[in-house]
């Protein structure tokens, strides 16, 4: 049987380095210690905010202090828990940041509340006119949008309590997923057995060997399946929450509550929404196309992603020099940046090893380096995936360099838009670079499995996600039969007559997402965020004056320095309009012709 790479076999180089943060687990314990005293000091503003622009500033500017170390402290445990989740001292230090988190925001609750009381049109007076508030003017604005939704000091204290108990059910689903979920060795055609983790199964179902696909497909979602009423009571229990939440912050609906404080309108979601409804048929004609190259009389799901050429093997240090090509365009002090993080400071976790979760993220806070976590297979999906990532935490390092703390957390909205960013811009250098047909149609499918991620499945779990809320909300149950039901109805859909579904194993994908979902209303950025990444990087592949530096001043620098559509818009692309998402499927639909072409060529 291929084996999985133990943690201690990896050598340092291709691990992250979390002690570039704290220098010893001393060093965090001390930084624990001296949080709690910081959320303390914090209870000494309490009834005071009233006195004016100076408590204010000194206020305000603990509360940045207290979140930079609850953010460092949370990263650092989060760096030995997320590459092996059976590790017990890893899992009891990220237990122990959670619960940090939940004491500094019940701590700083009484915080808006009371600044609201002193009223809007003096809050922004105090910020015109005193320059230790300048800084906090958007801030302020935001406040100001959501005074109808922020509660009494008592009721924000309660409500930044709960988010500790409220972790739970997403914690459970993910300790199960990542660390007890035992899945079946998967043969080959050859008899051969492969190990199944978190780290290997993309790397099995986008195998040449059709055998190894199914089986591989088939034990990593029976594995699911035998814990999915388990899986399912804590989807539930996720959902339920955000539904008291709405409730209790006066929000009319728990897609409201996701989208509102966030300033995204309504209209964003269901306009998403309406347009891929409305272009499903572009997605049956790519499964038409892919059977054909296939050479297959049926396709199946676990074909869906099988090389249509000789895979392209890309090690990671070749991935590297790619990606900083394919960057080169956003000019030298980008790539410096990027090259130096991945070659010197050891952002990146590379390889799949025993226990690692699944998946991959970039982590980090203010005062540390951006981190990647990921599962490397030497393929060039796993170069997409690194450009990704490294989308997400160049974003972070140029907004942590140049906003303030309170403006460095910049959306989950904005936040996929910079990641499919640098996928664009990669790939369309891999296009110009590789000339040959066998490498023009790998780069096609790497490309098409982002698409079928970001703009099949992530829609795909969207509709899912509204439904089920919407079912909450109006006290009906949610269970394993009904989620797996649903979502083999909206797959079936999506795959229409061209994929054969099996819907058992089809309708369990929901709970193959251990994080994604219970993020209130997450998983529809991937898709605006992809749309909006192909319309800022075409006037930059383009050649156009400017584009680069604007993207890069009025997007990355942004943070969350001003509301998101606004950031995007002075970026170049309105999110509020269908426009973006109608000329990315045309963007998927012309790599759908082109991979026509490049089959019948063969033919």
């Amino acid at each position: 049987m291929q084996k999985i790479t133990e943690r201690s076999a990896i050598p340092d180089r291709y691990k992250w380095d979390p002690y570039s943060i704290f220098p010893s687990q001393a060093a965090w314990e001390a930084a624990i210690d001296e949080t709690d005293a910081m959320i303390a000091t914090a209870a000494q503003f309490r009834g005071r905010l009233r006195e004016g622009p100076h408590v204010i500033n000194e206020f305000l500017g603990l509360s940045e202090a207290i979140l930079r170390n609850v953010g460092q402290i949370t990263v650092f445990a989060t760096m030995f828990y997320a590459v092996d989740t059976n590790d017990r001292e890893a899992s009891a230090m990220r237990d122990r940041a959670i619960g940090l988190q939940a004491r500094a925001s019940a701590a700083l609750a009484f915080g808006e509340p009371e600044l609201l009381a002193i009223g809007g049109e003096q809050l922004l007076a105090w910020a015109e006119h005193d320059e230790s508030l300048a800084t906090y003017t958007h801030y302020f604005e935001r406040l100001i949008a959501r005074a109808a939704h922020v509660r009494s000091a008592e009721i924000e204290e309660l409500l930044g309590q709960v988010r500790d108990p409220f972790a739970a059910a997403s914690a459970i689903h993910g300790v199960l997923a990542n660390a007890e979920l035992r899945f079946p060795p998967a043969c080959d055609s050859q008899g051969v057995a492969h190990e199944i983790t978190q780290g290997t199964i993309n790397a099995l179902i986008t195998h040449p060997d059709r055998t190894l696909r199914k089986n591989a497909w088939e034990g990593y979602a029976d594995a699911h399946i035998a814990v999915e009423n388990t899986m399912a009571q804590c989807l539930a229990a996720g959902v339920k929450q955000n539904v008291f939440i709405a409730r209790a912050r006066r929000y009319a609906s728990a897609l409201e509550a996701a989208l509102k404080p966030n300033f995204i309108p309504l209209e964003v979601f269901h306009n998403l929404i309406a347009t891929f409804e409305r272009h499903v048929p572009v997605w049956h004609r790519y499964w038409r196309v892919r059977r054909a190259a296939l050479g297959v009389d049926e396709l199946h799901v676990y074909d869906t992603k099988a090389p249509l050429a000789t895979p392209l093997v890309v090690p990671y240090e070749q991935a590297i020099e790619w990606i900083c090509e394919g960057m080169a365009p956003l000019g030298a002090e980008y790539v410096q940046i990027m090259r130096r993080g991945l070659q010197e400071q050891r952002w990146v976790d590379v390889y799949p090893n025993r226990g690692k979760r699944a998946g991959a993220f970039s982590t980090g806070a203010p005062g540390t380096h951006p981190f990647i976590m990921m599962s490397y297979n030497d393929d060039i999906f796993s170069l997409s995936t690194l450009a990704h990532e490294l989308g997400h935490s160049m974003h972070s390092y140029y907004t942590r360099r140049t906003q303030p703390v309170i403006y460095t957390n910049y959306g989950l909205f904005l936040a996929e838009v910079a990641s499919n960013f640098n996928q664009a811009l990669v790939r369309d250098y891999l296009f110009k670079t590789l000339p040959d047909r066998n490498a023009q149609i790998a780069i096609i499918e790497e490309a098409m499995a982002n698409f079928h991620r970001y703009f099949f499945v992530m829609p795909t779990l969207a509709r899912f996600e509204l439904i089920i809320h919407q079912r909450a909300e109006r006290g009906q149950p949610l269970t394993a039969a009904i989620f797996n039901e649903l979502m083999a109805d909206l797959f079936a859909e999506g795959y229409g007559s061209e994929v054969v579904v099996d819907r058992a194993r089809v309708g369990n994908t929901w709970a193959q997402f251990s994080t994604h979902l219970y993020a209130n209303f997450y998983v529809y950025q991937y898709a605006t965020g992809i749309a909006g990444a192909h319309a800022l990087a075409a006037p930059i592949i383009a050649g156009e004056a400017g584009a680069a530096e604007r993207y890069i001043n009025e997007f990355l620098k942004a943070g969350g320095s001003r509301f998101p559509l606004e950031i995007l818009r002075r970026a170049g692309v309105d999110l509020a309009s269908p426009e973006p998402i109608e000329r990315t499927f045309a963007v998927m639909a012309s790599y759908i012709d082109r991979l026509e072409t490049l089959v019948k060529a063969e033919e």
